[in-house]
């Protein structure tokens, strides 16, 4: 990877096929897959999201199964790895979080935003799946491939999505509309 294949945008590095790939969820087949991902890793949290969390904690614990109430109370949602916050899981599969919905698996903290209104939606590291962030003296924003979104792929193409589309929310919520515009100005 070498800088000058990189978007610079502020101080933010953007890898290049975030604009060129076509990308657009399709949950009737994947089944909400980025949930349940089979890792020992759970879902990459900010520091600053434990408190959001905590404060929407017992509304979203309504929506997830016995177990996951069980390894929140037992040892608390979340984890440090490594110097990195992460969301417990279930045997290194589904986050603490997930529920299921006609066999999808959704994120109960998203259901208490949408259905509750709250201000905290999800991890960004969720909400802008499957961009990843990595931080070498700065953030640098790449796509991170996995088979179980092949279908996304296949839409996105089908309906002319790109992914730095898809994930606008996310890219504006992270960076601000400003940034986005810049971005989206210089992938025209």
């Amino acid at each position: 990877m070498f800088e000058n294949d990189l978007i610079k945008i502020s101080e933010v590095l953007v890898r290049p096929e975030i604009a060129k790939i076509e990308f657009s969820c399709n949950i009737e087949k994947c089944k909400g897959a980025c949930c349940t991902l089979e890792s020992d890793y759970g879902a990459p949290l900010l520091e600053n999201e434990l408190k959001e969390i905590t404060d929407i904690l017992e509304r979203a614990k309504k929506h997830i199964s016995e177990k996951s109430r069980e390894i929140i109370e037992e040892y608390g949602f979340f984890e440090k790895k490594e110097g990195e916050y992460l969301t417990r899981s279930i045997g290194n599969k589904d986050c603490v979080f997930v529920y299921f919905e006609n066999k999808v698996a959704k994120c109960s903290i998203e259901k208490v935003y949408f259905e509750e209104g709250t201000s905290f939606r999800k991890p960004i590291s969720c909400h802008l799946f499957p961009i990843r962030i990595s931080n070498f003296r700065g953030d640098i924003l790449r796509y991170e491939k996995f088979e179980e979104c092949n279908p996304a792929l296949e839409k996105g193409k089908e309906n002319k999505v790109k992914l730095l589309d898809f994930c606008k929310d996310a890219l504006i919520r992270l960076y601000g509309k400003q940034w986005f515009s810049e971005l989206k100005e210089k992938n025209g």
